[in-house]
């Protein structure tokens, strides 16, 4: 019963995910709460005032647009998703309004973009807060790779983003194969925090290939059910032959040495038909359950 279920959910939403979205894309710009940065965010909603749930987005390493200025197929479809079901979506650059392309190489850019990725994050959440047409108290973030390992960074509770006195944090959060997922990367100096001692009172939702070789999965699974068994409200799922970004449309499998980190495994990166779908199901479940659940 539930594979039938499962199956015509899947149907649904590949037909509802084609349709074009209810509005225009709208560029707006407002500052990060590093201080300085005046960030670009591209708005999508549906139609009406009315106040609706929504989300902010967070981009990879490679940026967030491509060499014709075009947001990456990646997000521009998430996005779109997001808006058919009834959000606000809201797709933050961090790196063109940076000086920055791809932050993929290790080097001062990629420390820049943890550092302070997580101020764009909450500088966004402000934003949205600040809109009519925003339920102030329905915001949801999700982050993919780089972008998934500053929604780590950015909800735990003692996070180098979060500005002081904020009357309403993220109501829940999305992590696709984040980055910087481990005990190390998720403790000081990125975060205020010791190791083993990440907390959040975000719900978390992570969504992780098993065969990915670019952000590995044995350190963030042994992450996640550690901070789980302290009771954080944290859920991992996992597919076990896909790779890095396997929830992007028709992306051939390609090998990028480029961002190979000393011996490691070259990093890979392809489309896994059956992992999509079902992290498109599965997300926005969970959205469904934290972002309108009266």
């Amino acid at each position: 019963m539930f594979a039938k279920f499962l199956r015509v959910q899947i149907v649904a939403l590949a037909l509802t995910a084609l349709a074009p979205a209810a509005s225009a894309v709208e560029t707006v710009n407002f500052v990060s709460l590093d201080g300085h940065t005046n960030l670009t965010a591209y708005l999508s909603r549906p139609e009406g005032d009315a106040p609706r749930p929504a989300l902010v987005l967070m981009h990879g390493c490679s940026g967030l647009l491509d060499g014709k200025g075009r947001i990456f197929p990646l997000y521009r479809l998430w996005a779109r998703s997001l808006v058919v079901q009834g959000y606000v979506a809201l797709v933050v650059d961090s790196a063109t309004p940076r000086g920055f392309g791809q932050t993929c190489s290790a080097g001062p850019q990629r420390a820049t973009m943890l550092r302070d990725r997580p101020s764009d994050a909450y500088a966004a959440l402000q934003y949205l807060q600040a809109q009519p047409f925003v339920q102030k108290d329905r915001v949801g973030l999700m982050g993919w790779s780089q972008g998934g390992g500053v929604v780590l960074l950015s909800i735990n509770d003692k996070s180098i983003g979060r500005p002081a006195g904020l009357a309403q944090d993220f109501s829940a959060a999305v992590s696709f194969y984040p980055g910087s997922c481990s005990e190390r990367l998720q403790s000081k100096p990125f975060t205020g925090v010791e190791p083993a001692s990440w907390t959040t009172k975000v719900p978390l939702l992570t969504l992780m290939g098993e065969a990915d070789t670019w952000t590995l999965f044995p350190p963030c699974e042994s992450f996640l059910v550690a901070a789980k068994a302290r009771g954080n409200p944290v859920e991992l799922k996992s597919y076990p032959q896909a790779v890095h970004a396997f929830d992007a449309p028709n992306l051939p499998r390609r090998e990028l040495p480029q961002y190979r980190t000393g011996d490691g495994p070259i990093p890979v990166i392809a489309t896994d038909r059956e992992a999509r779908f079902d992290a498109f199901v599965r997300v926005l479940a969970f959205l469904k359950s934290h972002l309108e659940s009266n």
